[in-house]
């Protein structure tokens, strides 16, 4: 073998190298397959529907694709105005019109504008009975003949709503997710007697807060119990609350409403012991307490789950050395083993009230209308009104809502941690 033949060093550290970079990107490519369906079902069942609500909140085509002509020239009259627009604006109108009928649009139109203004829909009926048959060159001019066909095309109101919201996009759902609208090219609070989506933000927040703190009460003994007792006994408790989750929400749920109603059998058994009067019996069901009773029950294993796995880690010669020190019972706890279980209830409760805010069978089935939440709202707006804006606004406040909680807690139970640490 000659010197030539021979292999230096240097190219065969670098072959190896190559061949290690294939190896690593062929193991890369392996495990992006493996992770691929889970990747393609996030985007198509989570992060698809969240870009399309957060679309949805602020899509406004209906006006402008349906009223282009009127739309234009509507721009040169001023919202201002104490009088009605002018002559062209209602040939345009009336050209507009005709073709929406023929295209079987107009009620659309009518339906995106009933959410900012009621009459729209008598409005588009009307004019489909009667606007197929004008001629736009002899049957001129057209104000007065529109007028006639209903009193809200001669109201300012009607223009102005028609200019406020003939944008693609629009704030509109927004503002209306808050109780305020537009007006006149003034954001404006809707009247009281209508103004509904701000104390059902309040009262899912607050009622969610209240369930959060009563699963806390209840389960933080429970878990404390789970990992302070013997093995055997402990996974026989653990079967016991977990038992719930093999049970269906809608059957947990209506069991309630069994016993809470006013024949049920909590009330039956406070009339047994005298307690309550037969005439007189509790009120539990189809309000905020049978809400708070029902969900209480059904989240708690998410408080307990979570409170578990942290007191599970916690040693127990941490307490025994405190009482050691001359510590009584309650000053071991409280001093040194409650602060070491904070990152459980950080944990579970951000669990519970994230899960109680979105919950819509439950207020639904025992709540009635004083313990309707917003998502039983947004349920509504969805199944019934077909608002799918109004929808995607509520549903992305609500999501803001939820993330900038989240980050909170981070932000809180991240400080926590240092300390303890």
């Amino acid at each position: 073998m000659t010197m030539s033949d021979t292999p230096t060093p240097e190219l065969t550290g670098g072959a190896l190298k190559r061949q290690l970079g294939r190896a690593l990107r062929r193991q890369k490519l392996r495990a992006l397959m493996l992770v691929a369906p889970l990747l393609i079902f996030i985007c198509v069942g989570f992060l698809m529907p969240i870009v399309s609500m957060l679309v949805r909140s602020v899509e406004n085509n209906i006006v402008v694709e349906t009223l282009p002509q009127t739309i234009t020239a509507l721009e040169s009259w001023d919202v201002d105005s104490t009088e009605l627009p002018p002559e062209p604006v209602f040939r345009a109108l009336v050209a507009d019109l005709q073709v929406a009928i023929e295209n079987r649009t107009a009620l659309n139109l009518a339906r995106r504008m009933n959410f900012e203004a009621a009459g729209w829909t008598t409005m588009m009926r009307r004019a489909q009975r009667e606007m197929p048959d004008w001629d736009l060159e002899t049957d001129g001019p057209f104000r007065e003949r529109v007028l006639d066909l209903h009193r809200d095309w001669g109201a300012l109101e009607t223009w102005r709503s028609l200019k406020a919201y003939s944008s693609p996009y629009t704030t509109g759902y927004y503002l209306a997710a808050v109780d305020l609208t537009m007006v006149s090219g003034h954001v404006e609070a809707v009247p009281d007697n209508q103004a509904l989506h701000l104390m059902l933000f309040w009262r899912t927040a607050w009622m969610s807060g209240l369930i959060c703190f009563m699963t806390l009460i209840l389960g933080y003994p429970v878990a404390f119990l789970l990992a302070n007792i013997k093995e055997r006994h402990a996974n026989l408790l653990l079967i016991l609350v977990l038992l719930p989750f093999w049970t269906s929400l809608l059957v947990r749920t209506s069991s309630w409403k069994v016993l809470l109603q006013d024949q049920g059998v909590v009330n039956q058994f406070l009339v047994w012991i005298g307690l309550v009067a037969d005439d007189n019996r509790l009120t539990m069901i189809n309000n905020k307490f049978g809400v708070i009773v029902a969900m209480t029950q059904i989240l708690l294993p998410f408080m307990i789950l979570p409170l578990y796995s942290v007191m599970k880690t916690i040693p127990p010669s941490y307490v025994r050395a405190a009482k050691s020190l001359g510590a009584n019972d309650w000053t071991a706890f409280w001093r040194v083993y409650f602060p070491q279980s904070v990152p459980g209830i950080g944990a579970g409760a951000i669990l519970v009230f994230i899960m109680a805010v979105g919950y819509y069978i439950t207020p639904e089935l025992v709540g009635g209308p004083s313990g309707m939440f917003i998502s039983n709202r947004i349920a509504h707006q969805w199944y019934v009104s077909g608002n799918w804006g109004l929808v995607g606004a509520l549903g992305t406040i609500l999501l803001l809502a939820v993330l900038v909680l989240y980050w909170v807690y981070d932000k809180v139970v991240g400080i926590d941690n240092v300390k303890l640490g």
